[in-house]
This record gives C-alpha cells, sequence and structure tokens, in this order.
C-alpha cells in the first residue's frame, strides 16, 4: 500500500475490525457457489499465520534441479527445460536436452524408468520417525502442516484403495498420511493435507513442454474425474484434514462442488484454497509473491525455503532464504493479512537437511521471542510505515504493523544504529506505555507532532525484526 499520513490516537485506531467469522454449527451446504460461499473463514485459520507445507515424494529420490533458472514463471520460453522445481522431476527429465535429462543418464543409466524409485523411497522411510518431523515443525513456530499427499507424479503417500488403473499399486509402503496426521496433532498443530487434481502424469503423460501451459496434460476423462473425487473423498473420510489444498486445477469431470460442499460437511472449520478451477475459496494462494498492500480476502503465500518445494540437493546458501529475510517476510506477509505456507522438502527418508533445519530453528527463536505480535494479530490501519534511522549498510529502517487485543506491534526491519528511533506518522494516547518485546523494561518516549519517538535499550534482543509493543494508556 502506499504510504499515507496517518495520525491516530491509541488505543483508538486499534479497533479496526479484520475479524473471522466463528463457525456456525449445524450448517449444511450445498453443492452451489451461493452456499458454499456463506462458508465463514474459521478462527483458528485467521490465527495461525505459519504453516508448513512438506513436498515429499519420488522426486525426493533423485532430489536435483537446475539452479541457474531462479524464474518461477511458467511464462517464459525456456522454463520447462530449465524448470527449477525439483518435484517436477519427472516431467523435465522427459524434454529432450534439458539439464535434469542430461543428470538422470549420468546418475541412472540411459533406460532408467522414473517409477523404479518406488523401490529406492520404500526402503529409505523404514527409519521415518512421523513424532520428531512433527516436533521440529512445532518448535519452528508452525499451527499447522500440510503434507503432499499426492504430487503430479500420481504417486501417493497413503495407501489408496481408490485403484488407479494406469499403474496399480503405486503408493508408499507406510501410511505417512496417518502416521503424520497423529504426530502433528498430538503436537498442537492442525494438519492439512495437499492434492494435485489438476495434474496426474499416470493418467495424462505429457511432458509439458516449453511454450506450454499445461493444459493438453489436464486429465479431463470420467476415469480421472472419478479417481480424484473418490481419492478426495477417502482423504477426507480418512484423515479429516484441516486444510484440503488442491492444485492446478480439478478436473471438470471431478465434481469439485460436490467435494467442496461434503468437505465443509464433514469439517465445519476446515479451509479450502483457491485452486479448484471454481469461483470460490477461503483463501487465496499466490506462490513466491506477496502482496503491496492489506487484502480483505485471507491469503496464504506458499513458497519454498529455497528455489523448489521439493528437496534439491544442488541449492546452497545462495539459494535459500536468509534467515532475516524470511522473518521479514513472515512479518510482512502478516502484516497484511496473510498467512505463510512455508515448505520444507525432506529427504527421500524424511530427514530435515541441514540448510532447512538453520532457516527453521532461527525462525522458531525468533517467534518463541516475538509470537505476541504475530499469532491472532490483525491488519492495523495500514501494514507499512517508516521511521528516521538507517543500519549500519545504510538500508532504512521501515515499519510492518499489527494490532492484538488492543495494542498495536510496530516490527522494525533492519537494526537501528542510533539510540532514539522515531516512528513517522504514529501518535501514542498520553500515558501509554511502550516496550520492546524481549526486553523487561518500559521505554521512554515522546510525541513529537505526528511522529513518535522511543528510546531504544543500549542493547537490542536478537539479530533482526525488532518490536515494539505500544499499550493502551492506562
Amino acid at each position: 500500500m502506499p504510504y499515507k499520513s496517518l495520525k491516530v490516537l491509541l488505543p483508538i485506531a486499534l479497533g479496526v475490525a479484520f475479524s473471522a467469522c466463528s463457525i456456525a454449527q449445524e450448517k449444511h451446504y450445498e453443492p452451489t457457489i451461493e452456499s458454499l460461499d456463506s462458508h465463514p473463514l474459521p478462527q483458528w485459520y485467521a490465527d495461525a499465520k505459519l504453516g508448513i507445507f512438506i513436498h515429499w515424494g519420488l522426486y525426493s529420490v533423485p532430489g536435483w534441479a537446475p539452479v541457474n533458472h531462479p524464474d518461477h514463471d511458467f511464462g517464459t520460453s525456456d522454463y520447462a527445460k530449465y524448470n527449477p522445481y525439483a518435484e517436477w522431476y519427472y516431467n523435465t527429465v522427459r524434454i529432450a536436452g534439458s539439464p535434469t535429462e542430461q543428470y538422470d543418464r549420468e546418475h541412472y543409466g540411459p533406460d532408467h524408468n522414473y517409477y523404479d524409485f518406488k523401490t529406492t523411497f520404500n526402503e529409505k522411510i523404514k527409519s521415518w520417525d512421523p513424532a520428531k518431523m512433527a516436533a521440529i515443525f512445532r518448535d519452528a513456530g508452525a499451527k499447522y502442516v500440510v503434507l503432499t499427499t499426492k504430487h503430479h507424479e500420481g504417486f501417493t503417500l497413503w495407501p489408496s484403495k481408490v485403484r488407479n488403473i494406469n499403474q496399480p499399486g503405486l503408493h508408499a509402503s507406510r501410511d505417512i498420511v496417518g502416521e503424520l496426521t497423529e504426530a502433528v496433532r498430538a503436537d498442537g498443530m492442525k494438519m492439512g493435507l495437499y492434492y494435485s487434481g489438476g495434474f496426474d502424469w499416470t493418467f495424462n503423460r505429457g511432458p509439458i513442454e516449453d511454450g506450454q501451459d499445461g493444459e493438453a496434460t489436464k486429465p479431463e476423462t470420467k476415469a480421472y474425474g472419478d479417481y480424484a473425487f473418490d481419492q478426495a473423498e477417502e482423504l477426507i473420510r480418512l484423515y479429516h484434514p484441516a486444510v484440503l489444498w488442491n492444485d492446478i486445477d480439478w478436473p471438470k469431470t471431478g465434481r469439485p462442488l460436490q467435494l467442496m460442499a461434503d468437505y465443509y460437511n464433514a469439517i465445519p472449520d476446515g479451509v479450502l484454497d483457491d485452486r479448484f478451477g471454481v469461483p470460490h475459496s477461503d483463501f487465496t494462494s499466490p506462490e513466491y509473491s506477496k502482496l503491496d498492500q492489506i487484502s480483505p480476502k485471507k491469503w496464504e503465500e506458499c513458497r519454498g525455503l529455497g528455489l523448489s518445494f521439493g528437496i534439491n540437493r544442488a541449492e546452497d546458501e545462495k539459494q535459500t532464504i536468509a534467515p532475516q529475510d524470511l522473518i521479514e517476510l513472515l512479518v510482512d506477509i502478516v502484516s497484511k493479512n496473510g498467512n505463510l505456507l512455508l515448505d520444507v522438502g525432506p529427504e527421500v527418508d524424511g530427514s530435515i537437511p541441514a540448510i532447512q533445519m538453520d532457516r527453521l530453528e532461527k525462525l522458531g527463536a525468533w517467534l518463541k521471542q516475538n509470537g505476541d505480535a504475530i499469532y491472532g494479530t490483525k491488519p492495523w490501519t495500514r501494514a507499512n510505515g517508516t521511521t528516521n534511522q538507517v543500519t549500519s549498510e545504510g538500508k532504512p529502517v521501515d515499519l510492518r504493523f499489527t494490532q492484538k487485543d488492543g495494542h498495536l506491534y510496530a516490527t522494525l526491519f533492519g537494526k537501528p544504529t542510533g539510540s532514539t528511533i522515531l516512528l513517522h506518522n504514529v501518535t501514542a494516547a498520553p500515558g501509554s506505555e511502550i516496550s520492546l518485546l524481549g526486553d523487561a523494561g518500559a521505554l521512554k518516549w515522546k510525541q513529537k507532532e505526528a511522529d513518535l519517538e522511543v528510546t531504544l535499550p543500549s542493547t537490542l534482543p536478537g539479530n533482526y525484526a525488532y518490536v515494539l509493543k505500544l499499550d493502551p494508556a492506562k
């Protein structure tokens, strides 16, 4: 949102309403847009702010994609050949002359069949500990988890009883969906499930090549529509997911409105994303893309810690988001009425790579100190603000605002170099108490016309993204 000068007294300004509706009890949903649109956004989802996405499948065995084409734009002419998404390995390996084809031939031979990775996958997951995985996500500060139950490759992470007529038995040897669901819920988080409804390369093999948008490879037969519908219904019945996260599209033969109604009737406080190809959703889902201003409708950015969702062992620090950037990304998203669905790409055995663990641990430590400015908050009258301060690198120290329970939180992006900081166009009510999360003492402050000057402690808690809390007047 473009910066606007707003002189607002606290705590009066903290009453801006971005509240989610409570779930109506005993409501029955019909397979119509009008009925589905009456579904209120559950408060748990509005308050959660941070979820963990997990991309884990046969593509985790090779765990490779080129890193010299960082765009996530399928519209570019050579995107398919240099696709940085490792979870698209099966598509990219079939494109003649692609780096992935060359990598596969060098490591697995000229006659390698992608689906032979199933043997390695099932062997490696024998050592997987779902409780350990769930604890990592809990400690990172996540409030919900979304697992890829079936990606475009068609391999399922649960022993589906819905028969794949083209490739029977294409599922994991363990019920990864069920085991992780139990562990996630035991750690107090919500469990959501991703399903690739739009693409299934066991039904329409493709590949999608440069210059194509993928429409020609979306299976739309009645057989696939029934298959996708029956599998999604099975997931709802067996695991009761708090989020049903579809990808790409839903087959028109797959009764999308009926599926949505069945989901809400089974799980009234569940949420649906906006990728079912119909004009209904509980939230929108931009990918590797932020918003410039506060959105009235709930939204959720999904992105990987690196350039890929599935593990890509070719990535290193250069391709991985820096801790400060990750934390500032979360704060920016939350200030604009969004959630961050942060993706982890496990190793094939379910362990989390060291570079991803580092980011999760740093994020969790920051949230442990500053989570009061994130969880359960609502946007303020504006998301962005400025100060008179700069960092030691000469970058401006900007602000992001959130509010909760009559308190305003102003998060500083960057470490100030001065002992005082001027928050432009913020006016505190007389007698307000101002503090810094992670520091016990009250801070001195004074009003300078439209700006608020705060004296900072000599030592700031933490390394980045410092949060000022403005309490209402006593």
